[in-house]
């Protein structure tokens, strides 16, 4: 697996990785050299999305011990938001004539699915899928089903970025902070409003355990709108004997109840994970990459979580709960492997 986020997730080791702090409302991932992974060619003619996709793919392939990629799976909220804005303006400024179609061809969703297939000769099945909150974790269920069909591996993964356009058109519908927020005050105040966020990561799905596996998904549900009993509910039944919970609280006073819920529902311990990437539609994909690398490591570093006063020594079982703005909740099980 590997994931580019606003940590120092692409390179390094989670446990002596510095946690990075902002005192702004839009957390920037922390991106890498991508000269080892892309040809400069190709690598001037991407937009940061692309990069980071394609780079995370790549770097997550030659960690798994997996030669092709068989199976591509990838979910995305938004795709390239770079590449659809420039596009768009240039339907204005060249008043829909002589356009480039580089932009157009770069923006569809399914891009950075077709550049991994490219660059490692894939030719098995390959889908993105678009469907805001639900967008990685419709990927992670798809890549599921094929390992159950019998696939010895997927490729499943998320993108996803954020411009300056769409952070501001964003807050004028009251998703984000009014005054700036450092990450390390985000849960100081209950208050409407969070911080944006962008990230991509990838992992090597396999149906039985190998000796490069980090951790295994043993469940997963997906709510639309839940009521308070539903959630309820779902969450006692996948996480009643959990020994962590990761959890998706973001200090947005609006949905905070959501979360409220949870933490009356499950008694283990429980840590957040917005700080550290910010609110965006596959935020999901970072809690799994977090709840793995955690497993695998076997400790928490206190450094990344310096609102948790106290953090469990030992833990096996780990349940993520996240939901997008109160609309697409997610529960997910992560567990242990024995190595």
């Amino acid at each position: 697996m590997a994931a580019i986020s606003p940590q120092q997730t692409f390179e390094g080791d989670i446990t002596t990785a510095p946690f990075v702090q902002s005192d702004s409302n839009r957390l920037v991932c922390i991106e890498p050299d991508y000269k080892p992974y892309i040809p400069a060619n190709s690598l001037r003619r991407m937009t940061r999305v692309l990069r980071m996709g394609l780079a995370t793919a790549l770097k997550c392939l030659s960690g798994s011990g997996v030669s092709t990629p068989g199976p591509i799976v990838t979910g995305t909220g938004k795709g390239s938001l770079q590449d659809t804005e420039k596009f768009i303006k240039e339907i204005e400024q060249y008043k829909e004539t002589a356009l480039n179609p580089t932009p157009f061809i770069q923006s569809t969703y399914n891009s950075v699915n077709g550049l991994i297939a490219l660059q490692q000769n894939g030719t098995d099945y390959n889908n993105t899928f678009v469907h805001r909150g639900f967008s990685f974790e419709n990927a992670l269920v798809d890549s599921l089903m094929l390992l159950q069909e019998g696939a010895t591996h997927t490729l499943t993964g998320s993108f996803e970025e954020m411009t300056p356009e769409h952070f501001y058109i964003k807050s004028r519908i009251g998703q984000w902070r009014e005054q700036p927020v450092g990450n390390t005050h985000l849960f100081d105040a209950s208050l409407p409003g969070t911080i944006s966020g962008e990230g991509s990561a990838f992992f090597v799905l396999a149906a039985a355990p190998t000796p490069e596996s980090k951790a295994a998904v043993t469940g997963i549900k997906l709510l639309y709108k839940p009521s308070l009993e539903r959630l309820s509910a779902v969450l006692q039944e996948l996480g009643a004997d959990a020994d962590l919970i990761i959890s998706g609280a973001n200090g947005d006073s609006n949905y905070s109840h959501y979360y409220e819920l949870a933490n009356q529902v499950l008694a283990a311990p429980t840590i957040p994970f917005k700080h550290l990437c910010g609110e965006y539609d596959t935020a999901g994909s970072f809690a799994l990459w977090l709840a793995a690398s955690l497993l695998h490591a076997g400790n928490i570093p206190a450094d990344w979580f310096p609102m948790v006063k106290e953090l469990p020594a030992d833990f096996k079982k780990v349940v993520i709960y996240n939901h997008f703005f109160g609309e697409q909740h997610t529960v997910m099980v992560v567990e242990r492997v024995s190595s």
